[in-house]
């Protein structure tokens, strides 16, 4: 059997797979550490034009050198592809443990969060803000410390800059100033973030969860929420004094340390002896002579979602009637799962994303395939597949498959789910007007989130 080998890295099995990488399980041949080996093909990244937001995600992983932060070890490359290597992270997400065995103890709460608080902290102390802090985002490591990871959305504001501006992250958890569209602070709008986690953590639930994404979004920017009676004293009064929705007048991390019920086991960590952050292996990965090349290679070689030929269409257009497929009337939404979008296939991609997590669901992405999953109202696992096909140029059809569950829950994720996504779903132009004269005042802002 052929050993493949990256430097001084033997590579094994692939262990993920998203959008724009794999990740394949490696071991450092010289010292047998265990390490986890993201894998970038070069074209794909600079076609689409990805490298400054790769260059500075790396970039703030070997800036963030702390205990419960994944550690990013060093970057290889070769002519064609972009090897990362992270620390190999054995425990899952902090979101599976939740969604597997409901809320925590309190103790095991608290320990989460004073370790998610240690670790915001040190990034903030670095000049860098998340943005994107959720249970999915919280890895464990073999000793059930946890570890941030995901730092695609971070920012790092040049020196002088404090207002933010960028609207991203995931919409159950992200600030209320975060929506206004007006500028934030990054520290804070972090802040609220780790009170939502608290909140999950605790409850097992979240604290605004709205299937409609403007109830969602006006519950927010009020802090409408409430804790069951049975919550700890001490973490509802905490969580009110983050989640509130003046930044202003919010929590600060030196006082969210200093709350008594925070204190309690409080072991603050033990940071790593200063290094020197070296980022040649960075620049070298990314500044390649042959990236000019390879740019003008990838300008006609768009490879898109499957193109759906006139065989395809008869087979899913039930003998042979294709108004089915367009046709999202009342009747038919009973039977016909799958809509039509005239807009690029990445705003569809992104906003099904969006509009799943904000309805508390898990996603995973490849290519143009994501797998949605989470808990149904009956307490069963729910899972549906979701591909988007290419019917025409300007064209796109998203098939919408139940891979798990209950039919009628299905049936009532497909309902409120299309339900969420007016911006991107085409409509004939009579339902255009009937729809633009009802829902002129009920826009949804939900597709300016990234992440």
């Amino acid at each position: 059997m052929v050993v493949r080998k990256v430097g001084k890295y033997e590579i094994g099995r692939t262990i993920g797979e998203g959008t724009f990488a794999k990740v394949k399980f490696a071991q450092n041949t010289e010292t047998g550490e265990s390490v986890a080996m993201k894998v970038l093909d070069r074209s794909t990244i600079i076609k689409h034009k990805m490298v400054d937001q790769i260059k500075k995600e790396i970039s703030i992983m070997k800036l963030v050198r702390h205990p419960y932060v994944v550690r990013l070890h060093e970057v290889l490359a070769s002519r064609t592809k972009i090897y990362i290597i992270l620390e190999f992270i054995t425990g899952g997400e902090l979101f599976d443990k939740i969604l597997h065995h409901g809320r925590l103890s309190e103790a095991e709460a608290r320990r989460y969060f004073q370790q998610l608080i240690d670790g915001v902290d040190y990034c903030h102390s670095k000049g860098v803000y998340h943005r994107d802090l959720k249970p999915e985002n919280l890895l464990l490591d073999s000793l059930g410390n946890i570890k941030i990871s995901d730092f695609g959305l971070s920012a790092l504001p040049e020196q002088g800059v404090s207002v933010l501006r960028t609207t991203c992250g995931t919409p159950n958890y992200v600030a209320p100033e975060v929506l206004s569209h007006k500028g934030y602070n990054g520290a804070p709008a972090d802040v609220w973030s780790c009170g939502v986690i608290l909140y999950v953590l605790i409850a097992g639930y979240l604290p605004f969860d709205e299937m409609d994404l403007t109830t969602l979004y006006s519950k927010i920017e009020k802090a409408e929420y409430s804790c069951p009676s049975w919550f700890p004293v001490g973490a509802k009064a905490l969580i009110h004094r983050i989640l509130d929705p003046n930044p202003e007048t919010r929590v600060t991390i030196e006082q969210i340390r200093n709350d008594e019920w925070f204190q309690k086991n409080y072991v603050p960590v033990s940071l790593l002896e200063y290094e020197d952050v070296n980022l040649d292996d960075v620049n070298a990965a990314f500044d390649d002579a042959e990236d000019q090349r390879v740019n003008q290679q990838c300008e006609n070689e768009d490879r898109g979602p499957l193109m759906l030929n006139a065989f395809d269409l008869i087979i899913l257009s039930q003998g042979l009637n294709l108004a089915t497929i367009f046709d999202r009337g009342r009747d038919s939404m009973k039977y016909q799962t799958r809509f039509i979008s005239q807009k690029p296939a990445k705003v569809v991609l992104s906003s099904m994303e969006v509009v799943a997590q904000s309805m508390g669901l898990k996603t995973h992405i490849r290519n143009y395939k994501m797998r949605v999953e989470g808990m149904a109202a009956n307490k069963t696992f729910f899972s549906v597949i979701l591909e988007i096909f290419e019917v025409a140029p300007s064209f796109f059809m998203v098939d919408i498959q139940k891979a798990a569950g209950d039919l009628s829950e299905y049936l009532k994720f497909y309902k409120n789910f299309c339900s969420n996504l007016d911006d991107i779903i085409w409509k004939p132009p009579h339902e255009e007007r009937k729809s633009r004269t009802s829902n002129s005042k009920s826009r949804r802002r939900s597709f300016h989130f990234m992440g």
